[in-house]
């Protein structure tokens, strides 16, 4: 914008679509005060519809339609983009916009800022030695790291070789205003055949692939009613997410014969809506960096049963908000799912600490303070070795 002064702050992901890592960005853009950076968002695929939750109308939005594989050949692109938008702060997210550090170091962007927000079906654990040298490959051309978990955290210092120095681990943040429970215990949803007045709802929100293991869910729920069939009466499952796994996962449950228990109605904008008429929310994923989805359940104080990967044990305290178990283990979930069903105010109790430390702890004031702390430290510390006069 020209004559505006502000910072630029160049957000690049590898799509801009809905997705917990896309949604952070949305938060932070939206909170942080608006005189303090202006802000861009680069997808090197696709910009979608979901670029529309984004409030603010000086928010410039580039696809670059990047074919699959590295991009070298973008390099020139990027190079001649960066010149043309002068951004102040490149700030890449995951693997897959790690590369643009490159040309973001050869057109001379000031700070240059990688994100780790979670692994995915190809790396669950992180020992992929490829992706590991791919990382320290670029390592010289990132300045500082955020980690979203702290298991990321350890990963970039153990097997990246960063510097701990050089990382900031930074929770999501959450909206609790927005999440927040319905006053008079769970509402009915919208388009939803079943009633939380008189159905107990297991519910999970996500995309609908692999690495968010929603088939793992929808066995736990038939071993549920299994281990207490009394719960055929009252037990509903809510599904609510697009992608490959969802036609799957009513196989699943059509093949026991529990497909008019379930409810899947694809991709829904109204999750805080959705949220406020559970009575427990599942995540059943392979992979995670902090979940959004689990921050936003527990913001609406429902009790939180969630796999024992990436950050999800940093947000659900065992016992206390929820349980954690262990991931491809339906039999696990299915335990605790019975176990809560049958003890609803234990629920509700796990439910309302969880709400009690969403706001304590993982506010979305916290998170815009820390991004903006690291923003605003990296950018002086550029400056002043800027100005540091050169030995004659």
């Amino acid at each position: 914008m020209q004559g505006d002064t502000r910072p630029l702050v160049l957000h690049v992901m590898y799509r801009f679509d809905t997705g917990g890592l896309e949604n952070g960005i949305v938060n932070l853009i939206n909170h942080m005060p608006s005189d303090a950076y202006r802000h861009a968002v680069l997808a090197l695929t696709e910009v979608t519809d979901f670029s529309q939750r984004i409030q603010r109308q000086d928010v410039e939005f580039i696809s670059l339609h990047k074919r699959p594989g590295h991009g070298v050949w973008k390099y020139p692109k990027l190079f001649k983009l960066f010149r043309q938008l002068r951004p102040t702060i490149v700030h890449s997210r995951n693997l897959a916009a790690l590369e643009v550090q490159v040309p973001a170091w050869a057109a001379g962007v000031p700070v240059r800022i990688h994100g780790e927000h979670g692994r995915d079906v190809e790396d669950l654990d992180g020992s992929n030695v490829t992706y590991q040298r791919v990382r320290r490959f670029y390592r010289p051309f990132v300045q500082h790291y955020m980690a979203l978990s702290r298991d990321l955290t350890d990963y970039l210092v153990d097997k990246v070789h960063v510097s701990p120095e050089h990382i900031t681990q930074a929770y999501n943040g959450v909206d609790t205003d927005r999440f927040s429970p319905a006053p008079y215990g769970p509402q009915p949803i919208a388009g939803c055949p079943f009633n939380p007045a008189q159905h107990w709802l297991v519910g999970t929100v996500g995309r609908m692939q692999s690495v968010k293991d929603q088939l793992m869910l929808a066995h736990a729920f038939v071993q549920a009613i299994i281990l207490d069939s009394k719960l055929r009466q009252g037990m509903r499952l809510v599904m609510v997410g697009e992608g490959p796994l969802r036609a799957q996962a009513q196989a699943v449950l059509d093949a026991a014969g529990l497909g008019a228990l379930a409810w899947l109605p694809g991709e829904r904008s109204d999750v805080a809506d959705i949220l406020r008429g559970l009575h427990v929310f599942t995540l059943p994923s392979l992979a995670e960096g902090i979940s959004n989805t689990i921050l936003e359940a527990m913001a609406s104080a429902l009790p939180v049963v969630a796999t024992a990967v990436g950050g999800n044990a940093d947000l659900v305290l065992h016992g206390q908000t929820g349980y954690i178990v262990p991931p491809t283990d339906p039999q696990a979930m299915a335990l605790r799912l019975v176990e809560l069903a049958s003890h609803p105010e234990s629920a509700r109790s796990l439910g309302r600490t969880g709400r009690q430390r969403v706001q304590a702890t993982f506010s979305m004031q916290a998170m815009v303070s820390t991004y903006q702390r690291v923003y605003d430290q990296s950018l002086r510390r550029q400056m002043t070795s800027l100005s540091i006069p050169q030995k004659s």
